[in-house]
């Protein structure tokens, strides 16, 4: 059974909700180590205590709320600050003021900073802010006065969770962008891998069909052209095509999510072969260069409906049997497309009688397209040698469709 590759989901966040759960513990338990050694400089030990009971309390039991993005919500984000600005609001109440004057630690210390990461972390540089502007106004009223050791920690934790924020949002985008390529190199390979089999097995039926209802004529060899022109169409459609796709990624919190979309009609020059290759079918060969064939978009159309015109006068003159070939060919100053069949050709001297008795399909239909672009059409007949038109456009083309 053939295995299909598919695009894993992908967290560059991961790591750095682990290294929160592991900074909150450590600083949980920095902040309790501080006050067992600084226990003289407590005027009511017994507040902070309590207090330390409620934050290691709630440190471990929200551990597994730091574990994703998903379990940190708004609501344990907010109930989280209250606690570290609690803690900060309630060091003047227990503690002496020589702890105060000589810039001691609050109650939950750099514990606090755990908090603001956790903003930063979960909605990015501007939720970090937000986070970190009550924490600053906080040490400010614990100290009294804004004096220089509280400013550089305000700042600096300012900075830092703002900074942690700015790369999470990177990280983000950076994650999405690189889902999306894995996503087209996985379909890619499904469809290279659909293409040899479909290869293998329906195209080489379908091509056996067409010959032998070739062969065999009657009601075969209407059903042989059907199956060749069905072949042409598969053929086409597991080469990827010509038309241009465009993909757009959106992250659904499971992960980037790619899908297909139309584009718009483009402002600038068009590929030809886009325009060309749906006229290939059972009876009409198309062959095309490597690269893309730009022209402005009127000018790609009118050559295109310039060649459209030059089948219908093959079916119409040559019959339906009559088989065609479209070559283009890009060169530095102009593009050719040449048209050729295999029917009977024409008469020396037919296409001036058709322009005299008023018909004048090639003189408008191909010609006068072309004579618009600033380009030409030769027609190049040998009766019973069939057919050729050779259509030039130059790649500047001018006149009135260039202007459309």
């Amino acid at each position: 059974m053939a295995r299909r590759e598919r695009v894993m989901r992908m967290s560059v966040e991961l790591p750095l909700w682990r290294a929160l759960t592991g900074y909150r513990v450590l600083t949980m338990l920095y902040a309790v180590g501080l006050f067992a050694t600084q226990y003289d400089d407590y005027d009511r030990p017994g507040i902070a205590i309590g207090y330390f009971v409620v934050l290691c309390v709630w440190t471990l039991a929200t551990l597994p709320r730091v574990q994703n993005e998903a379990a940190c919500t708004k609501r344990f984000l907010a109930a989280d600050l209250t606690i570290a600005l609690t803690g900060i609001v309630l060091t003047p109440l227990v503690v002496n003021d020589a702890h105060i004057d000589s810039g001691g630690p609050t109650l939950p210390s750099i514990w606090t900073a755990g908090s603001v990461l956790a903003f930063a972390i979960k909605g990015g540089w501007r939720w970090a802010a937000f986070a970190s502007t009550p924490v600053a106004v906080a040490n400010l009223i614990e100290r009294g006065a804004p004096a220089r050791d509280t400013i550089h920690n305000v700042i600096l934790v300012w900075v830092a969770s703002i900074a942690i924020g700015y790369v999470v949002e990177v990280a983000r985008a950076s994650e999405r962008t690189l889902a999306r390529a894995l996503e087209i190199e996985a379909a890619t390979r499904e469809r290279e891998r659909l293409a040899r089999d479909i290869h293998d097995s329906v195209l080489q039926v379908l091509a056996m069909v067409q010959r032998r209802g070739a062969v065999l004529g009657g009601e075969a060899a209407e059903l042989g052209r059907m199956a060749g022109e069905q072949e042409v169409a598969l053929r086409t459609l597991v080469s990827g095509g010509l038309t241009r796709v465009s993909w757009a990624s959106e992250d659904a919190a499971l992960g980037a999510v790619v899908r297909a979309v139309d584009e718009p009609e483009p402002e600038g020059p068009v590929d030809l072969r886009a325009l060309l290759a749906p006229f290939a079918a059972a009876k009409v060969s198309f062959a095309e260069p490597g690269a893309p064939v730009e022209l402005p978009p009127a000018a790609a159309r009118e050559l295109a409906a310039a060649v459209g015109a030059t089948l219908d006068n093959v079916r119409k003159h040559a019959g339906e049997q009559a088989r065609a070939w479209i070559l283009v060919e890009d060169e530095p100053d102009e593009v050719i497309v040449t048209v050729r069949d295999d029917g009977p050709g024409i008469p020396e001297g037919r296409l001036a009688q058709a322009e005299g008795e008023g018909r004048m399909g090639v003189a408008l239909s191909i010609r006068g397209r072309l004579r618009d672009l600033g380009g030409s059409a030769e027609l190049i007949s040998v009766p019973g040698q069939g057919t050729e038109v050779e259509l030039k456009v130059p790649k500047a083309s001018r006149g009135k469709a260039g202007q459309r």
